[in-house]
């Protein structure tokens, strides 16, 4: 609940970014359009350990669920996402 007592819902890309930032990544993210007037999605993490990773999708989901495994093949160990 929130100061004021109202419960609000997580959406499930905001759950993983905020995992990801516990996990010591920093985060960012943008819309734009490809070449047929689509909406992609690019995200991207990096540590201040030079690791950095940059993923696109169709929706923001898919994009940040990306990121997460693209992280994890490369070894990189997240206890938040599991």
């Amino acid at each position: 609940m929130n100061p004021i007592g109202v419960s609000f819902r997580m959406k499930y890309w905001e759950i993983i970014a905020d995992n990801l930032k516990k996990a010591g990544w920093s985060l960012g993210w943008v819309s734009a359009l490809d070449c047929e007037g689509r909406t992609i999605w690019i995200a991207d993490a990096q540590r201040d350990d030079g690791k950095r990773y940059v993923v696109h999708a169709d929706e923001l989901l898919t994009a940040f669920m990306e990121l997460g495994l693209a992280i994890r093949a490369c070894g990189q160990r997240l206890e938040a996402l599991g």
